[in-house]
């Protein structure tokens, strides 16, 4: 069977920039430049995570500096006209942050970034208190992983374990993280689960199945099932 996922403690940064509650506006702007980040968890305490302050955050000051919003639109941005007055990272910060814990696979991470539309995830223990952060970049390290590494899991947790008796005649070829599977199986019913176990190694782009066999027969009347 496939190993076991990487978690987000296997990929996430332990150095994190953040800022108190109190750090100021040019402050924050200055710390982001300075670390080249979007993004700035905010801390309070010994380092629980209360909020984020990101560059969606800090624009409206720039947008609304010399614009008069109508009154529509006034009330449709309320946040953002209160967040152009803001003047320190508690009154600029969107909360409650959005976070993910340590042993939150990457599927999971991705899958928070992309519902709540983040680029990061601050990523924090019971208690919210700091650990790391991770981003999208850290997620996609898993496709850094080498062809060879992947032909090798492929063949010693997929093929070896579905087609035991036929593992000799079936060829896997990993190009750029495409995992090609050919050769003659005697159950061609395996061949969705071969894909589905393939693609579920962290890693693989697609799968290519080339495998050939006979279906197996229907069942008879009589037949145990």
């Amino acid at each position: 069977m496939p190993e076991t996922p990487h978690i987000v403690s296997d990929v996430m940064t332990q150095t994190v920039v953040a800022v108190g509650r109190n750090a100021l506006f040019k402050e924050i702007v200055q710390t982001m430049e300075q670390w080249k980040v979007s993004a700035v968890p905010v801390l309070e305490g010994e380092g629980r995570v209360i909020g984020v302050v990101s560059e969606a955050d800090l624009l409206p000051k720039e947008e609304f500096r010399d614009s008069d919003p109508g009154l529509f639109e006034q009330h449709a941005r309320l946040s953002d006209l209160a967040k152009a007055g803001a003047v320190t990272a508690g009154e600029l910060m969107s909360t409650p942050a959005v976070t993910v814990h340590a042993d939150a696979t990457l599927a999971q991470a991705a899958r928070i970034m992309a519902v709540r539309h983040v680029k990061r995830l601050p990523v924090v223990d019971e208690l919210y208190m700091l650990q790391g952060i991770v981003s999208r970049a850290d997620l996609l390290k898993v496709f850094l992983r080498s062809d060879e590494d992947i032909e090798e899991e492929v063949r010693r947790t997929v093929v070896s374990y579905l087609f035991p008796a036929f593992s000799h005649a079936i060829h896997v070829n990993v190009h750029e993280g495409v995992v090609t599977l050919r050769g003659h199986i005697g159950d061609t019913s395996l061949i969705s689960v071969a894909v589905r176990l393939v693609r579920a190694i962290e890693g693989v782009v697609d799968v290519e199945p080339r495998l050939t066999g006979e279906p197996t027969p229907p069942a008879g009347p009589g037949d145990e099932r």
